[in-house]
């Protein structure tokens, strides 16, 4: 299973929150990808995950089965010769675009599972990374609340959120939607910028049922929680924004005990990492 992740030094313990969970609920090798770079906009400076980081979480994969494997690759280059410039000073981490850039890394394969760092694996994501995806570019899961302030077709919901996203990378290079969704982050400042360019651009696009980007609450059924920032009415209108790194919110706020193993696990490994 070919996964990705994005982002900067700062993704550390939910990278290894979510590749905990990916050990426990996978049992075909992991080929795990980690695109960094070095960014910076006006107030910060974003620098890449470091190599050895990297070796330690590709150590501890093989632990579990010698097939798994985590490779870093630095992009700077590639954002250098084309940064977003018009989002690099949003509400989010500009980090959140790198994603963009990987139809440019030819080692990448062909089917990448990507995952946002604040993801965890709760049940077996076999039948979702495998389902045939020919002519597909991007599969995901309708994003929670975006759904109903954008749209492509007014006819039906077709906003994807971006945090789980099934990629084909090789109809991704044949239609251009990542070269034509970096220019848009160039030119154009927009809300969570790559989840709009790429819902803005993408002309082959797969809903896929909740359970595989649960983004409010956890159900029986969920394969993928997303841990995003939601809209509580009680006892007042509220946003409550909970990452799973932040464990004693986990439990105090969330009321969520579902994955004490892995966050037991992740503050013993955390302090070394």
């Amino acid at each position: 299973m070919n996964v990705l992740y994005c982002g900067d030094n700062n993704m550390k313990p939910g990278l290894l929150i979510s590749i905990l969970s990916l050990l426990k609920q996978t049992r075909e090798p992991l080929n795990i990808t980690i695109l960094t770079a070095f960014m910076q906009n006006k107030s910060r400076h974003f620098y890449p995950l470091t190599a050895e980081t990297t070796a330690e979480l590709d150590a501890l994969v093989k632990q579990d089965n010698p097939a798994n494997r985590v490779t870093r690759v630095d992009v700077t280059a590639l954002v250098a010769a084309n940064p977003p410039t018009a989002n690099l000073e949003t509400i989010f981490t500009p980090c959140c675009m790198l994603r963009l850039y990987a139809d440019q890394v030819p080692t990448l394969p062909d089917k990448l599972l990507y995952l946002d760092t604040d993801v965890i694996c709760r049940r077996n994501c076999q039948l979702f990374y495998h389902q045939d995806i020919q002519g597909i570019e991007v599969a995901g899961v309708l994003d929670h609340y975006g759904r109903w302030f954008f749209h492509q077709n007014w006819e039906h919901f077709d906003y994807l959120n971006s945090g789980v996203l099934l990629l084909n990378l090789k109809e991704i290079r044949r239609t251009g939607l990542f070269a034509r969704s970096r220019e848009l982050c160039r030119n154009r400042e927009m809300f969570m910028p790559d989840q709009s360019a790429i819902n803005s651009l993408a002309a082959h696009k797969r809903l896929m049922p909740r359970r595989y980007n649960e983004q409010r609450r956890l159900k029986a059924n969920t394969v993928f929680q997303h841990f995003t920032t939601s809209f509580r009415l009680f006892p007042w209108v509220h946003t409550l924004t909970v990452k799973p790194w932040q464990v004693a919110d986990v439990h105090s706020k969330l009321k969520l005990h579902e994955y004490d193993d892995i966050l037991t696990e992740y503050e013993k490994l955390i302090v070394t990492l």
